[in-house]
């Protein structure tokens, strides 16, 4: 069975209850890694410098008080009961609310989109089941996006700050996580032996972490989870331990109003401390980003049921300890380890660097599907791509992001060498990652669930009010890290806006020199030149109209091939595109042209086939679409104005029935057209060598008229002959009398990001021979 029939996403009722608790199991090693390894740092951090120890317990209190406050109020009630149902057919995201949204209201800036694209099926659908309702409310918000381009350009930017911001940390959660964990090393070595192994080991575990992506989640979940569960056991055990043998009345802490009294008595100093005791919910939002690796159910069980209560415990037990020790300086400085009992330290620091090992990958996974995401969207310079997994699709690996993150990381670490500094950056880029996902959601609140304007109101003030709160006090820290997130973000930002503006200017210069289809038409069927045997794929962004390179070819060469087809491989704003409706098929001009239109609609989690799968799908849909011959144009020029006439044909011919399927075989015989229960048409191959013979078998179908069976015989003689791919090698420069600011961002940097980005999917692997790059300069 061919992959794509079964990339759909995972629904509840599909899953059977042992795979739901499989994934979940698995979900701890990807997902809940970085959120089960704050316990290592939070009231190292939150006691770090801002707070002052006194004998009694109200700080220590207070602080288990936020704690507990946010690990409720965020994780749970927000992401797991609120933000979770928000999947884009399966997929989660900063992007996917954005697809969400763009879907709902016409606010994409994605250039080539159609109104056949709002066909498909992923696209009518409110998560994958409910169809959308067409009701008026928020008809106003929606109306207001839709007439001010000005606000779908801060939607996009918005959603580009949260995914630089997942990005950034990506680059400073690995850093944090292995230093705090290696930090405990200070309980059994002197202070100097000690500064000189922390930083070392630390990058070596960093490097053989980043070493292990290629493997892909799949692998690494299976390896990593029972690490997970290892610790989160262990941290709740001990957690208990310290409640009953410490402190039993730590529960009182549970209170909000030692939140008050904390703030009260700290003021400056207690309002500052929460930039370290927003490390709790640190990778909180891999639950929503990791979404499309596992399902929604299998999430919300591992964390409600395991997750969070282990984590309430290991924060109270830390607490219960250092109600009771407030004498010793160092149990602040020290933190985590100190709570410990001493006979259980060493094989709990050994659990804990590598449950840290295991907390960096949640946050490297969800980077690497948020790239993948913002690339499909026309928003990062193509990458490479690597699906480590033929079960699940969401399973990527990005080498060039990879080793990009591992130096970026390697440089936090030794740069640093402080969790202080560290837990300052870190807190800032989580925290606004989190804000974006709140303003979004409020949007899709009223776009998309069409509930009340008022909830969606409710809900931003709510939370917003919270993150707001933690935002500031992170803020504060700006020359003591919090610089950092900042800095890579704005890098970041600068980068996909610079790509995301020069393809759009690049389409329209397209769009504005395309040629006329009157120049076509006047060149006749042999378009003025030979036509020569095989077929041209001419690879274009155009979804309508000539491209330009087409002309510019014809002009300087005098031939061209038989059949010419030009090719638009496009993202659409859904996770998905079925198989039945991957490419839309017409003609350019009249028949005897031999000149057709296919454009091969993908979502931004597809998988891109190879370039000899696709290919074949593409001439089977070609030939699909003759045969059907839906698409009929007088035969007097001037009734034809335009290619706007086109067909929905599948691909994957073999797996879908009724449709034309392709055959490629060695032959030395010579073979005739042959009918039978199912038509099958044969192209004559010579008899004195062997060659590859083309054969198109047409299943249970209605005779096919004398025109359609010519048409699928120099199809099959041309496919034979071979294949010749046009790709546009494009020079894009700002044309004279732009601005300073334009030729900087066009000539500079879209330039630099073209020529270090990948090519299209499908020609990476084509052979050179087969390859023709028809060199243009773009001026936009």
């Amino acid at each position: 069975m061919d992959l794509e029939s079964v990339i759909h996403r995972n629904t509840i009722k599909e899953e059977s209850w042992k795979t739901v608790l499989t994934l979940a199991y698995q979900s701890l090693g990807v997902v809940y890694g970085d959120l089960s390894t704050s316990p290592l740092y939070v009231y190292k951090s939150a006691f770090a410098e801002d707070i002052q120890h006194s004998d009694t317990n109200e700080e220590i209190y207070g602080v288990l008080s936020f704690v507990f406050w946010t690990l409720t109020l965020i994780p749970l009630l927000k992401y797991v009961f609120i933000v979770l149902r928000a999947d884009d057919n399966g997929e989660g995201g900063t992007f996917a609310l954005y697809s969400l949204l763009c879907r709902h209201a016409r606010v994409s800036l994605l250039p080539n989109t159609q109104l056949a694209d709002e066909d498909l099926t992923e696209y009518t659908m409110d998560n994958g089941t409910v169809p959308v309702d067409k009701k008026n409310v928020g008809l106003g918000l929606k109306n207001l996006l839709e007439k001010h381009r000005v606000l779908q350009r801060v939607l996009l930017v918005l959603a580009l700050i949260g995914t630089c911001m997942v990005i950034g940390d990506g680059v400073l959660t690995p850093a944090i996580s292995v230093f705090s964990a290696v930090s405990g090393l200070e309980l059994s070595m002197s202070k100097e032996q000690h500064r000189y192994v922390e930083v070392p080991v630390a990058c070596v575990i960093l490097i053989f972490l980043f070493a292990l992506q290629h493997y892909g989640t799949h692998r690494v979940g299976s390896l990593f989870a029972p690490v997970v569960l290892t610790w989160l056991l262990c941290i709740s055990a001990i957690g208990v331990y310290n409640i009953f043998h410490w402190n039993p009345h730590v529960y009182e802490a549970l209170s909000p109003y030692y939140m008050f009294k904390f703030l009260k008595k700290t003021q400056k100093g207690g309002w500052m401390s929460l930039g370290g005791i927003l490390l709790c919910i640190t990778g909180s939002e891999a639950m929503y980003a990791d979404l499309g690796h596992f399902s929604q159910l299998s999430i919300k069980i591992a964390f409600t049921f395991l997750v969070y209560p282990s984590l309430i415990l290991a924060y109270m037990g830390q607490a219960a300890y250092l109600s009771r020790h407030h004498s010793l300086e160092s149990d602040y400085r020290i933190g985590f380890y100190v709570s410990v009992p001493v006979k259980l330290r060493w094989p709990v620091l050994a659990i804990a660097i590598l449950q840290a090992v295991v907390g960096s990958q949640a946050v490297i996974t969800g980077t690497f599907s948020i790239i993948k995401q913002c690339s499909a969207m026309g928003c990062f310079p193509k990458v490479k791509i690597i699906h480590t997994s033929s079960k699940m699709h969401g399973q990527i690996y990005i080498p060039e992001i990879n080793w990009s993150l591992m130096l970026l990381c390697l440089a936090i670490t030794v740069g640093f060498r402080d969790t202080k500094r560290m837990g300052n950056a870190a807190g800032l880029a989580v925290i606004t990652v989190m804000l974006v996902t709140t303003c979004l959601m409020s949007l899709v609140i009223v776009l998309c669930w069409h509930k009340n304007i008022l909830l969606a109101v409710c809900f931003i003030l709510f939370f917003g009010s919270i993150e707001a709160l933690y935002f500031s006090a992170s803020l504060i820290k700006f020359l003591e890290g919090a610089w950092v997130p900042i800095a890579l973000s704005l890098i970041f930002l600068i980068s996909m806006y610079v790509w995301h503006y020069g393809t759009l200017k690049k389409y329209e210069f397209d769009v504005q020199n395309k040629v006329p289809i009157n120049w076509l038409l006047s060149l006749g069927p042999s378009l003025g030149i030979v036509r020569v045997k095989g077929i041209g794929l001419i690879h274009t962004e155009l979804v309508s109209g000539i491209p330009a390179i087409f002309s510019h070819f014809v002009t300087n060469l005098p031939a061209f091939h038989q059949v010419v087809i030009f090719l638009c491989i496009k993202s659409v704003q859904v996770p998905h595109v079925r198989p039945e409706e991957r490419f839309l098929v017409g003609r350019v001009g009249p028949k005897e042209y031999r000149l057709y239109r296919c454009i091969a609609r993908y979502g931004y989690r597809d998988i891109h086939k190879d370039d000899i799968e696709f290919e074949r799908d593409l001439i089977c849909s070609i030939a699909e679409f003759i045969r059907s011959d839906a698409s009929e144009y007088g035969l007097g020029f001037g009734s034809f104005e335009e290619d706007t006439k086109m067909t929905v044909v599948g691909t994957s011919a073999s797996n879908l029935e009724g449709s034309i399927r392709m055959t490629e075989d060695d032959d030395q015989q010579d073979s005739q057209m042959e009918e039978g229960p199912s038509e099958l048409m044969e192209v004559k191959s010579s008899p004195e060598k062997v060659r590859k013979r083309v054969r198109f078998v047409v299943p249970d179908s209605p005779q096919i008229d004398l025109d359609a069976r010519e048409e699928l015989l120099e199809l099959m003689d041309a496919k034979e002959a071979g294949m010749a791919f046009i790709l546009s090698h494009s020079y894009v420069r700002a044309k004279s009398g732009s601005s300073w600011l334009k030729k900087v961002v066009i000539n500079y940097g879209y330039d630099f990001l073209r020529r270090n980005s990948r090519g299209p999917a499908y020609a990476l692997s084509i052979p050179h021979a087969s390859t023709l790059e028809v060199g243009m300069i773009y001026h936009v």
